[in-house]
């Protein structure tokens, strides 16, 4: 038997090529291995005579010469590109020494064509009986040669030959120019394109065309020549295998056929010359250029479309027949005819034996038959043989001379030829499916197939019966499926030698079975091939078709590779013959310096499969431990792949804009910069590098088109807020923004919550593009804009594009402005915009991408001669609209004025007049033209094919009709199916028709049938018998039809909110969806209850002729659809469409005579769900009639579950419709109604709103409230009044009073003389200040300056400022003037304050001194009373909850600085806690009395700084004191003194000494914490600059650093780093590169550990040698300790650290340190055990068991902790051994 067939492997590009010679021209590019066609046209002629000189080798044949027409090539250049790189990859495969796999995973020691067999290297050599071919008979073993005709099999198609299956279980290739004539001519065009042109090839788009998958299919029956038996190139030692050139050209294979000899039923090849309307010319080869071949469209066979059919394509054809003058020759390529025998399909007789060529059928006369072969003769001259396998004796056992009687007659077909042979002789073969030019099938009758379906390549047959032995071939078996028969060679049996078979006894005797496995498969013989040995059975995979993608694989690295660039790749071995190549991006999750020391040859390692190319030959595989452990299924294909879901992938390919992402396959994603992080990424280099593994997310996937989208982002980052303020957008919206950006072209609005809109410059006016610039001018960046258009949002960005365009603002306001195709009414004046322009046709655009067509036709006669119609982008446009497609939802517009265009189109209606055209086999006999198809004729039809909404028929062979579902059906009783109607058809099936008019298929429009367009018109035509058509005039139309009349209609497009049907073939109207039914739980999947196609009855509810519109309803019961505000009652719930979408509330339309908005208390019964932006145009929802309001023509309506659903549903928000339903002390929910400028008005019901006062806001004053509130805002009051005579109720929002029982608050008539109350001051006047009492009803009054100090105060406005908390004494009431007067002095409020340590701590004073003192205080506690800074001054604090001293000096901290100078350690104030539990007690004894004058001034040290002037005296002491100066810079900072702040810095900085360098450093930092936190980018820049000039470089950039890492401005700390890494004074010291290192590491958001790992090579670079060490180690610690850390890598460090310096205990010791902290149990005990190995001293050795012990003792691990004890005395008794102390 011949040895196994191998899968086609033609890669030329692992072929060693010679050296172009020198007189090739350089400037070109090198073409070796392609030859000329010239070349391949003699090859075909030297083959065809036996007698002459043999064929020459193949046409692709790496040795022969290039084209000699200047070295052209028929390759394109970027096939010449891929050629190359794909020959640089073969390089690390050949580098091996070993070949890749072929299909049965060992072609590289086996046969490739099938001549001889080579075995395995590590088998000893076979005998030479063993090579024999056994491709004739078994007797002669005769090998193959040049000039042989064989008959093949197609079996595999590649870009570049074609796989034939031979008899015998040969394999042949078949290259592109060994095709046909025509084939190579077109090769030559593209040969003379490519000469023509040096620089780019432009003929390849013609070579693209040439595709052979195209042309041939898998299964084709063809004859071939054999032009070459070559031994087939290999690289290294390997042993070179025979590879079968073939030509299936006509004029090779056609030898020995002439115009005289050509026999009829014999088969002759042809090939292609033209391709016509009826068939097929072609080109036999035969000499005599008149002799041609027809081949008839019909007798193509079933597999190959007539139009697809291309120039060059060749078939092998029977001949049916020859015409009179045998100048023409009818074939037939159909192969199941020319199979069938039985119709006498075989040659009969013959006038030579030339013409019995392989594929032709014959009688042949049995002359003898043996156990194995059949000889016999054909037309009693020609001898014929069939072997073993083609008598079908080695399948069915049986002896093949009782079948085969001498004499007897059989059908058999020629397969080969004896070119050699003479006499001449054939092989022949009795096989039945090579007999019919069949497929085999396998398996039981009723459940044949292909036999490979049955058993798969590379599988294993467990019990394979041995049905036949050939004693020096090998074994026959049954593989256990009917029909499926195996041959395992004798090399195949068993891992050893085995000489010589036995029938009768030996493991391999007939009946035994074994395990198979498959190897291969031949289908021209019927026969796989097997292998019994146990190293093939044990293999993982044979071929590479067996290794799935993404499946987690094992091997052995085989070798270290590096290509040309220097790249270091893995070649690992995954079976015998299977070997993958792991690329350097794929070695490791990080960049090994040294791959060597980790993969070395025979190491095991798990992969991951990530590509394979079953063509090349190619499998890739990675080692990347993130893409291996993820339990993630791996994305295969674009079907795996959903939107949402996330999967790790590998950048292959980055750029600025984005990165490409691959997975496993083919299956690749887009990584837009945008999407890379929640922070903005310039560069996206800069972040990312090729080989990085990212978790990704699906944000938008085509698979159609294999695109894909993905998404770092996580995606509940997105806000909240800004998602539903988008969601809220709405185009058609009228919207208010800030200008946030401007540029020539467009301008950037800030809409609010984060939600961006871009206006473009057209957009601005609906004026000229001059006027246009001069508005853009006008614009200021942090401008309002009001009153802008949305008109499309875009949802991947979130963002709006706006209008300010005054035309689309007054229809959006009017509610006109078109935003869906619904909109569009035929005759309607609309207006849009400019979106685009082209030779013959304008877009217009309209809100929500609605596109219109403007064609040039419809645009005035000035407007055609001005160049692009005298229109630009964006600009404005006021069309009319013509026409409505809604099955296409498109529609077309003019801009002249309808009585223009009634009169430009008259008369130019294409009539189609004359005689008609002449019908080809009309099913109606009596139909002989068109002409004959007027209208009303009763004619037949055959049924074509059936859609849903119609059935194309077939009138005659060149006459096409339709038959529309409307004009079908008489009765809704016929219709059997009502959701398929058309079901109840069938195919072929005979109907009777009328003709109606003609379709046009363009625009799907019915035209009368005088309108006969196109070269084969459409027929409408008619089924139904009730039909009395007499006249165009019977046609049902539009204005037939009367309200309330019935039809049967027939749906034919869904749409949102209604669908389409039609109810005769030109009478179409629409349906809304609640109309659909009278169940509207169908309503919730209109396309499963109501598919396209379906039928319903329906009745007319309205007919609008001039506007060409129906409506019609299918509901049966109208009761619901006919309510009218007055019959409606409240309570009753109803179902309505959501028609509109507010930001409060949503409108729906219940049904042409209702429609209400439902607002947001009445969305949801929990407020917290109440979200309009949660409803969908055309959602279909039940809502609740709660009101009904008759005279004003208003209704109220809800969707709380509660009403529409169930009572009994849980309500946190009632629905209040009363007043009595709300007392005092209640807490209720409700929205904000308006905002006015006396408070807040909260709905809380249909009818009542709430009032609250700016008093009741909050517990804090607010200067600007009214940002802090909202229209339709959610808020928390407590009811505080429900007079009945008040317009409204009362409610309170401070937390205050919600979170406690409400106070009452005070009125005048509570104030009493005497009264300490507090207050804040409303107003500053010089005469004094006005106070307003808190928790009051607005009580306020006047404090006169001589009531605020007991000395004179000069100028009241220093002393307070408005907002100022203050405590004061009621002096006098006047309740007739409403009059209230107070005292501010501190001996009134003195003892009756006794709890406020702030105002007891001010002693009482009686001179001016003491004043002095009194307001500098006053102006301390005003300062206190802003609270935090953040908030700055526009919130006050109550006087009661002042904060105490120490809260005051928390400010500003960030890290490595205190903001707020805490850390000054004044020598008192350390003592002052101690008196703090005893000051309490000491004040209740403090009586008020005037005291003698003291100096205050030592208490400075006990009390702190209070006031400016106490800063200054100590400023005096210590003028270098930084803390002293920095303390004085958070006391300005905290009254909101910015300026002052920055004053006092810089005037500490004059001020101190220049020797004090650290001071100064310090208020260099304080200076530059404020202008971070108070000034933009550039002042900080500025400062930063200066900063440099007067400190030490490295101290101001790694402050800098931290000030930016404390404020969260990240990016701008990671630049800073950048410019440190450029001065090299500063790159020296170690502490750098960690930082930067951790910085990438750890605190940069998304963390970039790549960027930081990449840090070390440079660090080596400019840190001194000494201290690599120290620097490697800790960037391996760094790897264990950061989050994003790969503590594998930190493993291979220390690896290294440890091999290079194994006597550094410190390097051992932080490893193990680390180990512990971050590691695995195994991994700290396999580094205990590597260090006590090593040669200890005592001390240490005893220290280091003495941890291993304890670690044990604290991992639970007693077992260890005896291990560790027996090691110990090991290393003590081997101590002493060695006599070591």
């Amino acid at each position: 038997m011949a040895p196994f067939k191998r899968k086609a492997d033609h890669e030329i590009a692992s072929v060693k090529k010679e050296k172009a010679p020198s007189s090739d021209r350089s400037a070109k590019r090198q073409r070796k291995s392609i030859p000329s066609v010239e070349e391949a046209k003699q090859a075909a002629k030297s083959s065809i005579a036996p007698t002459q000189n043999h064929a020459q080798a193949s046409v692709l044949k790496n040795e022969e010469r290039s084209f000699p027409r200047g070295g052209a090539s028929v390759l394109t250049p970027l096939e010449h590109k891929q050629i190359q790189i794909k020959a640089n990859q073969d390089v690390l495969f050949e580098q091996s020494g070993l070949k890749r796999g072929g299909a049965d995973g060992l072609s590289d020691e086996g046969s490739e064509a099938g001549v001889e067999e080579s075995p395995p290297a590590s088998k000893k050599r076979r005998s030479k009986k063993s090579k024999k071919s056994h491709l004739v008979e078994p007797e002669e073993q005769k090998r193959i040669v040049r000039g042989t005709m064989v008959l093949g099999q197609v079996s595999e198609i590649t870009s570049r030959d074609i796989v034939l299956s031979l008899p015998n279980n040969l394999s042949g290739f078949v290259s592109l120019t060994a095709i046909s004539n025509k084939l190579t001519a077109r090769i030559e065009k593209l040969v003379q394109e490519e000469e023509s042109s040096s620089a780019e090839f432009n003929g390849s788009e013609d070579f693209e065309d040439i595709n052979l998958k195209d042309m041939f299919y898998v299964g084709q029956y063809l004859r071939a020549c054999v032009t070459s038996t070559e031994d087939a190139p290999t690289s290294g030692a390997a042993k070179g295998k025979k590879r079968i050139e073939l030509s299936i050209d006509p004029k090779m294979v056609n030898s020995g056929i002439t115009k005289s000899n050509i026999a009829v039923h014999g088969m002759v090849q042809a090939s292609v010359v033209s391709n016509e309307d009826h068939g097929l010319v072609m080109d036999m080869g035969l000499e005599g250029s008149e002799l041609k071949g027809f081949l008839p469209k019909s007798e193509l066979g079933k597999r190959i479309k007539h139009s697809n059919v291309q120039e060059g394509a060749v078939f092998l054809c029977l001949v049916s027949g020859l015409n009179s003058d045998r100048r023409i020759v009818k074939l037939s390529a159909d192969q199941e005819k020319a199979g069938n025998l039985k119709k006498s399909k075989y040659v009969t007789e013959a006038s030579t034996i030339d013409v019995f060529l392989p594929g032709t059928a014959v009688d042949m006369l049995v002359a003898d038959s043996t156990s194995t072969t059949v000889t016999g003769k054909i037309i009693g001259l020609l001898d014929a043989t069939a072997d073993i396998i083609h008598t079908g004796a080695a399948e069915k056992g049986e002896s093949l001379s009782d079948k085969y009687v001498p004499g007897a007659k059989v059908k058999v077909r020629v397969i080969y030829t004896f070119p050699d042979a003479d006499p001449k002789k054939v092989g022949v073969s009795l096989l039945d499916h090579v007999v019919s030019l069949s497929s085999r099938t396998s398996g039981k009758a009723k459940d044949k197939g292909n036999p490979l379906d049955i058993v798969p390549l590379s599988s294993t047959a467990e019990e394979a019966k041995v049905i036949r032995v050939e004693p020096l071939g090998g074994l026959y078996l049954d593989l256990g499926f009917k029909g499926v028969i195996g041959f395992a060679h004798i090399s195949r049996l068993t891992d050893g030698r085995i000489e010589r078979l036995s029938e009768a006894s030996g493991p391999y005797k007939l009946g035994s079975t074994h395990r198979a496995r498959v190897l291969s498969y031949n289908p021209i013989d019927g026969l796989f091939q097997v292998s019994l040995e146990q190293r093939v059975l044990e293999q993982p995979f044979l071929r590479i078709e067996d290794v799935p993608v993404g499946r987690i694989v094992k091997g052995k690295v085989q070798k270290l590779l590096a290509d040309r660039n220097g790249s270091t790749a893995a070649l690992v071995d995954l079976a015998e013959g299977i070997t993958g190549l792991v690329t350097e991006m794929h070695l490791a999750d990080v960049h090994l310096q040294h791959p060597e020391r980790k993969f070395r040859e025979g190491a095991s390692v798990t992969a991951r499969v990530l590509s394979t190319d079953v063509e090349k030959r190619h499998i890739r595989l990675t080692l990347k431990k993130s893409l291996i452990n993820t339990e993630a299924e791996p994305w295969t294909d674009y079907s795996s792949v959903t939107e949402g879901d996330m999967r790790p992938g590998t950048i292959v390919d980055i750029k600025p804009s984005g990165a490409l992402v691959r997975f496993f396959g083919n299956v690749c994603a887009w990584l837009p910069v945008a999407e890379m992080s929640e922070a903005f990424i310039e560069d996206a280099t800069r972040h990312f590098q090729r080989g990085q593994v990212v978790n990704v997310r699906v944000i938008s996937l085509d698979r159609e088109e294999g695109r894909m989208l993905v998404s770092c982002k996580d995606p509940e980052s997105v806000g909240a807020e800004r998602e539903c303020a988008f969601k809220s957008l709405n185009p058609g919206d009228i919207v208010q923004g800030t200008i946030i950006e401007k540029s020539t072209e467009s301008v950037i609005v800030d809409l609010g919550h984060g939600v961006k809109g871009i206006l473009r410059l057209g957009h601005l006016t609906d004026g000229s593009e001059k006027k246009d610039k001069h508005t853009m001018a006008r614009i200021r960046v942090g401008g309002p804009l009001e009153d802008v258009v949305v008109i499309e949002k875009h949802f991947k960005s979130r963002t709006v594009t706006l209008s300010n365009k005054p035309s689309l603002r007054k229809d959006a306001q009017a509610g006109k402005l078109v935003t869906r195709f619904e909109d569009i009414r035929e005759g309607e004046t609309i207006h849009g915009f400019v979106r685009g322009i082209t030779p013959d046709k304008v877009f217009i655009e309209f809100g929500a991408r609605v596109v219109g067509l403007l064609y040039k036709s419809q645009l005035s006669n000035d407007m055609v001669e001005s160049p692009n119609f005298g229109l630009r982008k964006d600009q404005s446009v006021v069309a009319r609209v013509t026409h409505i497609d809604p099955s296409q939802n498109r529609f077309w517009l003019s801009m002249k004025s309808e009585a223009d265009a009634l009169g430009n189109t008259g008369g130019k209606s294409k009539i189609m007049g004359g005689p008609g055209e002449a019908t080809v086999n009309a099913i109606d006999k009596d139909l002989k033209s068109t002409a004959d198809l007027s209208f009303g004729v009763l004619t037949t039809a055959r049924i074509r094919s059936i859609k849903s909404t119609q059935l194309n028929v077939q009138l005659a062979e060149n006459v096409l009709g339709r038959i529309s579902a409307s004009e079908i059906f008489d009765k809704w009783a016929d219709i059997k199916d009502k959701k398929h109607p058309l079901q109840q058809f069938k195919m072929n099936d005979i109907v009777s028709v009328k003709v109606l008019g003609m379709h046009d298929a363009r625009n799907h429009r019915f035209l009368p049938i005088s309108h006969r367009q196109g070269r084969v018109p459409t027929f409408e035509l008619t089924a139904k018998t009730k039909e009395d058509l007499t006249s165009e005039a019977d046609v049902l139309t539009l204005d037939k039809i009367i309200p309330g009349s019935s039809f049967i209609a027939f749906i034919n497009n869904i749409d949102k909110h209604c669908v389409w049907v039609n109810i005769s073939a030109n009478v179409r109207g629409r349906i809304e969806l609640l109309d659909l039914s009278d169940d509207l739980s169908l309503l919730s999947d209109v396309e499963e209850n109501f598919p396209v196609g379906s039928a319903l009855k329906v009745r007319v509810k309205a007919v609008d002729i001039a506007a060409g519109r129906l409506d019609l309803t299918a509901a049966t019961n109208p009761s619901a659809k006919s309510l009218t505000l007055e019959n409606l009652k409240e309570g009753i719930v109803l179902p309505a469409r959501v028609t509109k979408v507010n930001d409060s509330s949503i409108v729906v339309h219940i049904n042409e005579n209702i429609a209400g908005p439902v607002y947001l208390p009445q969305l949801a019964d929990n407020y917290d769900n109440a979200n309009p932006s949660d409803y969908k145009l055309g959602d279909l929802v039940r809502v609740c009639v709660i009101e009904v309001d008759v005279p004003n023509k208003k209704v109220g309506l809800s969707v709380r579950p509660s009403k529409v659903l169930s009572s009994s549903f849980p309500v946190k928000d009632p629905d209040f419709t009363h007043r009595s339903q709300l007392h005092i002390n209640q807490v209720v929910r409700g929205f904000i109604k308006r905002v006015a400028d006396n408070g807040l008005f909260v709905r809380l019901g249909p009818h009542i709103d709430a009032y609250v006062r700016i008093g009741e806001l909050s517990d804090s004053f607010i200067k600007d409230w009214k940002a802090g509130f909202r229209v339709d805002q959610l808020v928390t009051g407590k009811v505080i009044s429900n007079n009945p005579n008040a317009k409204s109720v009362q409610l309170s929002l401070k937390k205050s009073i919600l979170e406690k029982d409400y106070v009452p608050p005070l009125t005048f008539e509570d104030m009493k003389v005497g009264q300490i109350v507090t207050g804040k001051v409303r107003k500053v006047e010089d005469f004094g200040v006005f106070i307003v009492v808190d928790n009051s009803n607005n009580v306020s009054g006047l404090c006169h300056a001589s009531e605020m100090a007991n000395g004179r105060v000069d100028n009241v406005k220093e002393l307070y400022k408005e907002g100022d908390a203050v405590k004061a004494r009621v002096l006098s009431v006047s309740l007739e003037k409403r009059r209230v007067n107070f005292g501010l002095k501190y001996s009134y409020v003195e003892d009756k304050e006794e709890d406020d340590a702030k105002l007891d701590d001010a002693p009482s004073v009686a001179n001016k001194g003491d004043n002095d003192e009194d307001v500098d205080t006053r102006s301390i506690q005003s300062a206190e009373s802003d609270g935090d800074f953040e908030i700055q001054d526009n919130i006050d604090i109550d006087e009661a909850v002042l904060p105490s001293e120490s809260s005051l000096s928390l400010g500003l901290k960030t890290s490595g600085f205190d903001w707020t100078g805490a850390i000054l350690d004044f020598d008192d104030q350390k003592r002052a806690p101690d008196s703090s539990d005893e000051e309490p007690t000491k004040k209740k004894k403090r009586h008020k009395k005037a005291t003698v004058k003291e100096d205050l001034t030592g208490d400075l040290d006990a009390r702190g700084p209070q006031s400016v002037a106490d800063y200054e005296r100590l400023l005096l002491g210590q003028p270098n004191s930084a803390e002293l100066w920095v303390r004085y810079m958070v006391f300005q900072r905290e009254l909101n003194e910015i300026e002052k702040a920055r004053q006092i810095a810089r005037r500490a900085l004059a001020t101190m000494n220049p020797r004090e360098e650290k001071e100064r450093c310090d208020v260099w930092t304080a200076l530059l914490h404020l202008e971070n936190d108070f000034s933009n980018d550039d002042v900080v820049g500025e400062v930063f600059n200066e900063a440099r000039q007067f400190n030490d470089a490295r101290e101001i950039h790694e402050r800098m650093i931290k000030i930016y890492i404390s404020s969260g401005k990240l990016d701008k700390a990671d630049s800073i780093y950048q410019t440190m890494m450029k001065n090299k004074s500063l790159t020296q010291n170690p502490q750098l590169w960690l930082s930067y290192a951790a910085f990438l590491m750890s605190t940069l958001q998304p963390s970039s550990p790549a960027r930081a790992r990449a840090l070390l090579p440079r660090a080596t670079q400019s840190v001194p040698e000494h201290q690599h060490r120290y620097l490697t180690s800790k960037f391996a610690a760094l790897e264990f300790k950061s989050p994003n850390g790969d503590p594998e890598r930190g493993r291979t460090i220390f690896e290294g650290l440890v091999s290079a310096w194994p006597k550094k205990g410190d390097i051992w010791d932080m490893y193990l340190s680390l180990e512990i902290a971050h590691g695995g149990q195994e991994n700290v005990r396999g580094l205990f055990e590597r260090m006590t190995k090593s040669k200890l001293k005592k001390r240490r050795g005893e220290g280091l068991f003495r941890k291993w012990r304890d670690w044990e003792v604290s991992v639970g691990n007693m077992k260890g902790v005896e291990k560790v004890a027996v090691l110990e005395r090991t290393w003590v008794e081997g101590r002493e051994g060695e006599g070591e102390e």
